[in-house]
């Protein structure tokens, strides 16, 4: 068993990923900036008010083998600050630097740190998911933070002999989950009609519960060591099928209205929303067949029982 230090584990997937490492009997280290809900027995906690440059994770840092980093600034919907990647790069570069510099010289064996998938990019061109190997060209100044922290946590461990591993994950859902997926299930649960195109497109997604398993896996398997790993469900849908999907989980089947293309892009390019359509209609899809192989591991949870978990944690939330 190891010694964990767990960064960001109030937070949508550090909460999961810790249930799943006391389960599994390892030693953690809990770094939080605000409580958990639910007490971990065994788990020591490391409070910090802030993730940045100037951060001190010596205390934090005694004793630990491995670093789960989940910390950091999120992708935001509606951006407020007056330099959105310097306030990324503060946060998500200079915290993540930070951290690993001090690491490795606490001799930290190995780091593991939990990126994006946009950090390729935001979309893919049919027959061509995104791979270990395709370059990075990311979009936005959360992808750029991102990208940027990757390269400052590889030249730690270069420079040290600690191990670093990336994983770039899509969009994540599961129980608890919040933003766009929330509003989805809301909109479907309410029986409220969606404008449906076929584009033909179909994305990538990653259920918590693949995600956490694959993070377990990565934490003592040698073949994770200084790798870039892919990960997703390993089934990639259309909208029509994850519309269709998510109403049989909710027990709500879901309203759907055909829209041509060039209307919803017009009618989104009016409301400032385009973006976000063209998300929609663009595929974004994730070969993880470097990962499944080097870390001989499979998604634990097929599509449907991930959706169907993610839809009964929501029924339960709206009943109480």
């Amino acid at each position: 068993m190891n010694t964990i230090l767990l960064t960001g584990a109030s937070g949508f997937i550090g909460r999961a990923l810790a249930s799943r490492l006391a389960a599994d009997g390892h030693s953690l280290r809990l770094a939080l900036r605000s409580p958990l809900p639910v007490d971990l027995p065994g788990a020591s906690v490391f409070y910090f008010t802030g993730l940045d440059g100037g951060t001190d994770w010596t205390e934090a840092l005694a004793g630990i083998e491995t670093v789960v980093h989940c910390a950091g600034r999120a992708h935001i919907m509606k951006e407020t600050a007056a330099d959105p990647l310097g306030e990324f790069r503060r946060c998500n570069v200079d915290g993540s630097a930070r951290l690993a510099s001090q690491a490795a010289q606490a001799n930290v064996r190995r780091f593991i740190f939990v990126s994006t998938a946009k950090v390729w990019g935001e979309q893919t061109l049919p027959g061509q998911p995104f791979t270990a190997d395709t370059a990075p060209v990311p979009a936005d100044p959360y992808a750029i933070s991102k990208l940027e922290a990757e390269r400052a946590l590889t030249a730690s461990g270069a420079g040290s002999g600690m191990e670093t591993v990336i994983v770039r994950p899509p969009l994540v859902y599961g129980p608890g989950v919040k933003a766009n997926f929330l509003r989805l299930m809301r909109w479907i649960a309410l029986g409220r009609p969606m404008p449906l195109v076929e584009t033909g497109s179909r994305r990538s997604l990653v259920a918590l519960d693949n995600l956490v398993d694959l993070l377990a896996r990565c934490i003592e398997h040698p073949g994770a060591a200084n790798q870039i790993l892919p990960v997703s469900d390993g089934e990639d849908l259309s909208m029509p099928a994850l519309l269709r999907q998510l109403g049989e989980a909710l027990g709500k089947p879901a309203r759907t209205i055909r829209v041509p293309v060039w209307l919803l892009k017009g009618g989104a390019r009016l409301l400032g929303r385009q973006a976000v359509v063209d998300r929609l209609c663009a595929s974004l899809q994730i070969d993880i067949g470097h990962t499944c192989r080097l870390l001989d591991w499979s998604p634990p949870f097929s599509v449907s029982e991930a959706l169907a978990r993610t839809a009964a944690d929501f029924l339960a939330r709206s009943r109480a």
